[in-house]
């Protein structure tokens, strides 16, 4: 009996595979997961707090897919340049920033925005065209972007404030921290010559009222 059970505990390696194992690592971070009530947005109260998060959370995450589909735009053009490396550097944080709304909008069960192949779409082929206008063009972009951004963050941490800040201390440390990487992008923008583009006030109102209308229908649809 002790040779069969010697045998059984020396052979134990061949009969748990590897992904036996991988499987239950993943069922404990299941449990772990499990454990925590939220990661930074608290359950709703009510039906008109739920629909007021939801429509919050899946406007920011089309944002932060849009601006990650812009710097993806403006690297096919401009990513071999010498402002390449600085592009990637904004875009690098964004893609931090989608990275996050993605996991709260999947432990909140959020909708997305149904748009988010027009916006996959938009975003590059705004990011890229702008950039063939040359760096001051990707740049004046960057700062007409962001400044929208900067401000929608704005208006929803004022929206949180009024309401209940306590309650949604989380929350408001995420969006003020993306809020002021925007305000750095944007002053990026205007310190490498966004406002020495011609045209650079049309292009910029032009872009805001899109970002402005891409806002309104992504927190409907």
């Amino acid at each position: 009996m002790h040779r069969a059970a010697h045998t059984a505990f020396c052979d134990w390696p061949q009969f748990v595979r590897p992904a036996m194992i991988r499987q239950s690592l993943k069922c404990t971070g299941c449990l772990q997961n499990s454990a925590r009530a939220y990661s930074v947005v608290p359950a709703p109260r009510d039906s008109a707090e739920k629909e007021m998060m939801h429509r919050m959370l899946r406007v920011d995450h089309a944002g932060e897919y849009g601006a990650n589909r812009i710097y993806a735009g403006q690297m096919a053009v401009l990513g071999r340049s010498r402002t390449g490396p600085l592009i990637q550097q904004m875009w690098d944080q964004e893609k931090k920033h989608l990275s996050k709304f993605n996991e709260i909008l999947a432990e909140n069960r959020v909708r997305p925005t149904a748009l988010l192949p027009l916006w996959n779409l938009a975003g590059f082929v705004l990011g890229a065209s702008t950039a063939l206008l040359g760096k001051e063009g990707a740049m004046a972009c960057t700062v007409a972007v962001e400044e929208s951004i900067s401000e929608h963050y704005n208006s929803q941490i004022r929206a949180l404030m009024e309401s209940d800040p306590e309650r949604y201390t989380e929350l408001l440390q995420v969006i003020k921290e993306f809020r002021d990487d925007e305000m750095d992008h944007h002053d990026t923008g205007l310190e490498h010559d966004a406002e020495s583009l011609p045209g650079y006030w049309l292009l910029k109102n032009a872009i805001q009222l899109g970002c402005k209308a891409a806002i309104y229908v992504s927190q409907r649809v």
